[in-house]
């Protein structure tokens, strides 16, 4: 575990050669990353070559998350899922976001299906800077027919690069699926009691991650687990079962359990990724759509929060999917290092010597919530991006990473004088008590803005044509 391990055991097992081709200028430094997860073996080339055969062996060992990471899919959109050291975010930070699947079925008229699995791949929403998106779908057997099973597997993977899980349990209309996906890695959904055996066979013979589901029976979960591990199954995956309403605290309370076992006593036929399937609210929930969307959006969301590697659903209603993919992202960010951009001078639309100069933070968020205010009302502007380590205004402010110093210096050194013929910047709101020093050491005259970047387009039409003029 990452608390029980120095950079020190790590440094006697690396090359020691100093040679930097991992990116830092010293093994040591190289070791502190690797304990700190924040680098990968991998990264060490020397350590990829024979010589350090061992080495790698015995770093690896040390270094491997208790909770297995597990791949699904082959090419360049295979996910991961597990991979976790931790079982609190601050201790370290978390590694993989679970994936979200969505399903489709066998039964589906073959338009509505294509429709569906369009809308899935192009369920995109720009989020802080990136495209937040779904990642796999999963394709349920309602027929229960091979044939019928097959030819659904078949129309999803032509309209679709996502990787897919195929749910099934009987083994026939499982094989069925595979033969039409045979090297691609698909998560075979699940291995019960009744059908092990033969889920195992299934596995080994097309090289799959395999899905063991006991709902409500933890017991019987590691039974399966310790089986399908001893008959050569390495990528495992624990479905414990997911219930909405009045079992939810009972799911939470599972999940919470599997994690503790595999993350704090190392026990390692539970240190698998685990499944949530949130899409049981529609079996499970009485009541109309909405009902059983709402049940599954809260399903999810505690999944996401409570120790989910995995997540399935059914609605793509975005009041259920977007709130999620936001609540994922924001969980999965490494809490040791603020969310920023590169500081600079951006060029919004298309500005002149005339148009206004204003000042914001490298705080991804902060930024990227102004850079929209600005477009959204078509304004022709240059923002000054000052870096803040990462941090909002009102904190920079307070923490001095956004000082007068600060922004006279980064009006130097980005030239911002070259491009406009006035010497009028504008500070947000939160930054006002900084105006009169920032005009002390920079020679322009400030004008404080709005407190919320919405305000820029009112603030532009009553202040800045009044400056202009001044």
């Amino acid at each position: 575990m990452a608390t029980t391990i120095s950079p020190t055991d790590v440094y006697k097992y690396l090359p020691r050669t100093n040679c930097g081709e991992c990116g830092e200028t010293t093994c040591m430094a190289f070791a502190v990353k690797l304990v700190n997860r924040e680098a990968f073996l991998d990264e060490c080339p020397p350590l990829l070559t024979d010589e350090y055969k061992e080495n790698y062996k015995k770093l690896w060992e040390m270094l491997k998350p208790p909770i297995k990471e597990v791949k699904i899919g082959s090419d360049d959109r295979a996910v991961k899922i597990g991979g976790e050291y931790v079982m609190f975010r601050h201790e370290l930070t978390y590694v993989n976001p679970p994936p979200i699947a969505i399903d489709v079925t066998d039964t589906m008229d073959e338009a509505l299906l294509v429709d569906r699995v369009k809308k899935i791949e192009k369920l995109i929403y720009y989020y802080i800077g990136r495209n937040i998106h779904l990642d796999l779908i999963a394709v349920r057997s309602v027929s229960k027919d091979p044939e019928t099973f097959r030819k659904a597997v078949r129309k999803v993977k032509e309209n679709t690069s996502f990787p897919l899980i195929l749910c099934s349990l009987d083994p026939k209309v499982m094989e069925a699926g595979l033969e039409e996906l045979e090297g691609e890695r698909p998560l075979i959904y699940a291995a019960t009691k009744e059908n092990w055996a033969d889920m195992g066979d299934l596995a080994l013979k097309y090289g799959c991650p395999l899905a063991v589901y006991a709902p409500e029976d933890l017991d019987l979960l590691v039974s399966l687990a310790t089986t399908l591990r001893k008959f050569g199954i390495e990528d495992l995956a624990l479905d414990p079962g997911s219930f909405p309403g009045d079992l939810l605290h009972k799911t939470v309370t599972n999940f919470t359990m599997l994690r503790w076992k595999g993350i704090k006593e190392e026990d390692e036929i539970l240190g698998y990724p685990l499944i949530g399937s949130a899409i049981s609210s529609w079996f499970y929930v009485e009541g109309d759509e909405e009902t059983k969307t709402w049940w599954e959006a809260i399903t999810a969301a505690a999944l996401v929060m409570r120790y989910a590697d995995l997540i399935m659903m059914h609605s793509l209603a975005g009041w259920n999917i977007l709130p999620l993919l936001i609540l994922r992202e924001n969980i999965y960010t490494d809490p040791r290092k603020p969310v920023s951009v590169e500081p600079g001078l951006r060029t919004i639309g298309q500005p002149d010597e005339n148009s206004p100069v204003m000042v914001t933070t490298n705080f991804a968020l902060t930024y990227y919530t102004v850079l929209s205010d600005i477009e959204a009302a078509k304004i022709d502007c240059y923002l000054l991006v000052v870096d803040t380590e990462g941090i909002s205004v009102q904190s920079a402010v307070a923490g001095r990473k956004l000082t007068a110093e600060t922004v006279a210096d980064a009006l130097k050194e980005f030239e911002v004088e070259k491009l406009v013929k006035h010497r009028k910047l504008i500070i947000p709101g939160l930054a006002s008590r900084l105006s009169g020093e920032i005009e002390e050491l920079s020679g322009w005259e400030v004008l404080v803005g709005p407190i919320d970047s919405s305000g820029i387009p009112k603030f532009l039409d009553e202040k800045w044509k009044k400056a202009e003029t001044s």
